[in-house]
């Protein structure tokens, strides 16, 4: 019975794990500078993450990383150029939706921009 009881809860640990959210997921509040939200990419990463803006704001992507980078959305809708240190592209966002997007050269490197009407 006491191994039965052990074994259950630790079905219940390791499926809790599973299910938390990542530490590193949009945590930070991203940089806004009038209509303008900002995004740095830094430590092979998107930060912050998950952005939620309006329709009509620009999001601009900074590479502050030594290795280039760029900004590739999952359905196309936008897209830059390689990004060395330093570079930045902007997107202004004129439709709703919910975009994914990606480093073109890093597969892990993920992002999301929610727009609101």
């Amino acid at each position: 019975m006491k191994t039965r009881l052990f074994l259950t809860v630790i079905s219940l640990a390791v499926l809790l794990a599973a299910c938390a959210p990542a530490a590193a997921t949009a945590t930070s509040t991203p940089v806004t500078n009038g209509n303008e939200v900002k995004v740095a990419i830094s430590g092979y990463a998107f930060n912050p993450g998950t952005i939620t803006i309006k329709v009509g704001q620009t999001v601009t992507w900074t590479n502050q990383d030594s290795a280039s980078h760029n900004v590739k959305a999952d359905d196309g809708s936008f897209g830059s150029s390689t990004l060395g240190n330093g570079a930045s592209f902007s997107y202004t966002f004129n439709t709703a939706g919910t975009f994914t997007y990606k480093c073109g050269f890093h597969a892990s490197m993920l992002g999301t921009v929610v727009v609101q009407p």
